[in-house]
């Protein structure tokens, strides 16, 4: 994960320098900032809970995302073009580290909530098979639990912040708040279904099966969010 991190941050690097521009511009640019940020949210949770085996899964979403911008992302999205004039601003520095700062939060709570609903599998139906057995070795079904409710109440201001930047930015850009584009519609989808979370989770006291569900919809929404609305539905963001 360390060789990943340091490769990841000499590609960002590397792009910024050759671009002569934050790398935040594109999707393969923004893919690059996803896992970068993904890497090191998962390493500062095994720092602090000393919980290798998450990896195995958020990992994996990280490997995921970086087969997808080297084998399906078009090469139209990997070009280095001319600064769009909308992207020239300071906001879209403030608004895309953000957001992304969020999205990687909720791909480790993603990647948490899938150990939680195997590791309860398992637990239901007994030991047995090797793969059962090893199972059965995954962090106890409360620490599953308190850290998918941690990485998503951490990544939701980033995403808050990122959506009131975005609005900004966009006032600057387009000289309005909200447009209700594709994008910022679907951006406003995602961050309800994480307000539910955390709101059934303090208020109502949500915890176990149906929380991690509430967290993979989450992160399931995020995915088109970022993939869907870019490809399938045209609006002010179809380049980012």
């Amino acid at each position: 994960a360390i060789l990943g991190l340091a490769t990841n941050t000499l590609g960002l690097v590397y792009r910024a320098y050759e671009a002569g521009h934050a790398p935040f511009a594109n999707l393969y640019e923004s893919m690059l900032l996803f896992t970068w940020a993904t890497v090191i949210g998962y390493l500062m949770m095994e720092w602090r809970y000393k919980l290798r085996i998450i990896g195995t899964f958020v990992m994996s979403i990280v490997f995921f995302s970086i087969l997808t911008i080297v084998w399906l992302l078009p090469y139209r999205y990997q070009n280095i073009d001319p600064l769009n004039p909308a992207l020239q601003s300071l906001w879209l520095e403030i608004h895309v580290m953000t957001t992304f700062i969020g999205y990687a939060a909720f791909a480790i709570s993603f990647g948490i909530s899938i150990m939680y609903l195997i590791k309860n599998w398992v637990e239901k139906k007994g030991g047995g098979s090797g793969l059962k057995n090893f199972f059965v070795r995954f962090p106890d079904l409360n620490i599953l639990d308190d850290l998918n409710y941690k990485s998503i109440a951490w990544g939701f201001p980033f995403l808050t912040i990122g959506i009131i930047t975005g609005a900004v930015w966009a006032n600057y850009a387009w000289g309005t708040y909200w447009s209700w584009d594709p994008k910022e519609t679907w951006s406003a989808i995602v961050w309800l279904i994480y307000a539910g979370y955390l709101h059934a989770r303090v208020t109502y006291g949500w915890r176990g099966v149906r929380t991690a569900i509430f967290a993979i919809i989450g992160f399931l929404s995020v995915i088109f969010l970022y993939w869907g609305v870019s490809f399938i539905l045209p609006g002010l963001h179809a380049y980012a």
